[in-house]
């Protein structure tokens, strides 16, 4: 096996500076040092001393969470999961918002290494980008080589604990809802495209379309950014396009509240003229008017499995992968065309 020494003298450097960065140690290092001694690591598959590092430290009290932004209600409430159990195991908790900026979720890998965090769990979306999957993937193995532990919530590449939802289903389970319903003319207002579960629930829509001999042409799919502002551009986009739609499906609440206040401010009857269906049933959804028929998923539920796997599953031997149901949740929004 490799030593550090091996991987010193591969990138370069003394042995001191070598373990400060594997280390996570916060004294500052040029950027490309630190991707010279990494990469020894990766050619080398260099494996420190999990073991030994623990008892020359202190107890790691804290832990990291990436999400892509808490006061969306959506990592409200798995933020809401995270934190109860973490305190129940008696961690600190670091929330790290990235806004959806890949290069910010890597920059927050690192800075919480350094402050030896004991586990990160990334509570976001995967992405739709070669290139960062594979960064962002060995930054977390050399994270976890170190004595880190990894869990994820979503469909990520990165080879480790997950709490996955099922996306596919639930947008599969809103399609079957419409076409039951007797909708024929439908628009959705999809996440952003460079996103793993807009893609995911895009595509169970499509799938129950084609169960029924039905399509989602380009023109009525509208991409927005998951708030509720963007969801109601989208609506008023899908019916300019499509003035004849009898549905709007978003995928997710805050977009789907967001095309019933640009229908109540035209004057447009929800269920009678159009129905609109959300995504997730945030807390909110069976507050509005009319309350929101939406697919239900676990949200606080997913928080604290992911952590829960995150501090007390086993890092030897094969990734703990957990399914989480999506179930659809009848509420007044919805009815047949014509009310």
């Amino acid at each position: 096996m490799a030593t550090l020494a091996d991987v010193a003298r591969r990138a370069g450097v003394s042995p001191a500076t070598a373990s400060r960065i594997i280390n996570g140690s916060p004294k500052p290092v040029t950027e490309a040092l630190r991707e010279r001694v990494l990469a020894a690591v990766a050619e080398l598959q260099y494996v420190p001393n999990a073991h030994a590092q623990l008892l020359a430290r202190p107890q790691r009290t804290a832990v990291g969470v990436i999400v892509h932004d808490v006061s969306d209600p959506y990592f409200a409430e798995i933020t809401r999961g995270l934190q109860r159990v973490a305190t129940e195991h008696g961690r600190l908790v670091i929330i790290c918002n990235s806004y959806r900026e890949p290069d910010r979720e890597l920059e927050y890998v690192e800075l919480l290494r350094a402050q030896q965090v004991a586990a990160i769990v990334l509570a976001g979306s995967g992405y739709h980008d070669s290139a960062f999957t594979r960064n962002l993937d060995n930054k977390l193995r050399v994270y976890e080589h170190t004595g880190g532990r990894v869990a994820v919530i979503g469909r990520h590449e990165h080879a480790g604990h997950a709490v996955v939802p099922a996306n596919e289903m639930g947008g599969y389970l809103l399609g079957e809802e419409l076409y039951r319903l007797g909708h024929r003319r439908i628009g959705v207002i999809a996440g952003p495209r460079a996103l793993t579960t807009t893609t995911d629930r895009l595509a169970g829509l499509r799938r129950a379309a084609r169960e029924h001999g039905r399509a989602l042409p380009s023109r009525r799919v509208a991409y927005a950014e998951f708030d509720r502002d963007s969801g109601a551009a989208a609506a008023a986009d899908l019916l300019a396009a499509e003035p004849g739609l009898t549905a709007i499906a978003a995928l997710n609440d805050s977009m789907a509240i967001g095309a019933l206040a640009l229908l109540r401010s035209r004057g447009v009857a929800v269920p009678g003229e159009v129905s609109v269906l959300g995504f997730d049933d945030m807390p909110v959804a069976r507050d509005v008017t009319p309350a929101l028929t939406t697919i239900r998923l676990p949200l606080a539920e997913m928080g604290a499995r992911a952590m829960t796997l995150a501090l007390t599953s086993s890092t030897a031997g094969e990734p703990l992968v957990e399914q989480v149901p999506a179930e659809l949740i009848r509420r007044a929004s919805a009815a047949p065309p014509g009310g």
